[in-house]
């Protein structure tokens, strides 16, 4: 059905040792939305994503991915249904450039051999193909004037959106986003959340983001998840999320 979610988590929890680090979470993220978790330090973020992209797996629960269960399902193949993770600390090969960093994560060639790469009549045309669609999505994230720049060259910000170009390379459905504005300066802050916006609307993608900086990300997004203590607390949309007395009382505490 067109209403179902494009995924969801059912009643996870998560311990390590005594701490309760996900305590009976559920949520749904919608296809072609932008989602976003929020809450203090500690309040269980992190974990939940880790285990929606598979680096960890729930104590209890399930996650539900396109009317799968994929809870004991390792990350690459989570990947490989279209499941992409970014991380709050880019990590692009440094000796490369922009460009060559997007080619490195196709999926093109990966299910052959070497050789057959090597020596089938069909790799130059898979190279321009790969090459014409890495540029679109330069030219989608606006910095394509960067394509034969070396990333080790690039600004905090423009890493991000690097970051966020090897993941489109992939062919992803669903983006989960760690933290894709933190450091950033506040002008290219608003540009890599109107990109994300860009790209939900022209390509259809969903995004699940974690993000502190809510001054600046919550005009952006759909729907709003507020954790607390491992818990959801709160949930709906930005302004219905943000005058929610529980979340108020969680972020100020006493």
């Amino acid at each position: 059905m067109a209403d179902d979610p494009l995924l969801r988590t059912d009643n996870v929890r998560k311990h390590f040792g005594g701490v309760v680090a996900l305590d009976g979470v559920s949520i749904e993220i919608e296809p072609a939305k932008v989602t976003m978790l929020i809450g203090p330090n500690g309040s269980g973020k992190s974990t939940l994503i880790n285990v929606i992209g598979g680096a960890l797996l729930p104590d209890e629960g399930k996650v539900v991915y396109k009317g799968e269960d994929i809870t004991r399902l390792p990350p690459h193949e989570r990947y490989n249904r279209g499941i992409v993770r970014t991380f709050q600390v880019p990590k692009p090969f440094r000796s490369l450039s922009v460009l060559e960093n997007l080619l490195t994560a196709s999926r093109a060639g990966l299910d052959k051999s070497a050789a057959k790469i090597l020596f089938s009549s069909k790799w130059v045309k898979m190279e321009e193909e790969l090459i014409e669609k890495a540029f679109t999505i330069l030219e989608l994230l606006s910095i394509d004037h960067l394509w034969a720049t070396r990333s080790d060259q690039l600004s905090g910000g423009q890493m991000k959106l690097l970051e966020m170009g090897r993941a489109l390379m992939s062919d992803p459905r669903l983006l989960l986003l760690d933290e894709p504005v933190a450091g950033v300066n506040p002008s290219l802050a608003h540009d890599i959340m109107s990109h994300i916006v860009k790209l939900r609307d022209e390509m259809g993608l969903t995004f699940l983001i974690v993000e502190h900086r809510l001054d600046i990300t919550l005009q952006y997004v759909d729907r709003v998840y507020a954790m607390h203590q491992g818990r959801i607390i709160s949930s709906g949309t930005p302004e219905e999320v943000m005058s929610d007395p529980k979340v108020i009382e969680a972020y100020l505490g006493d």
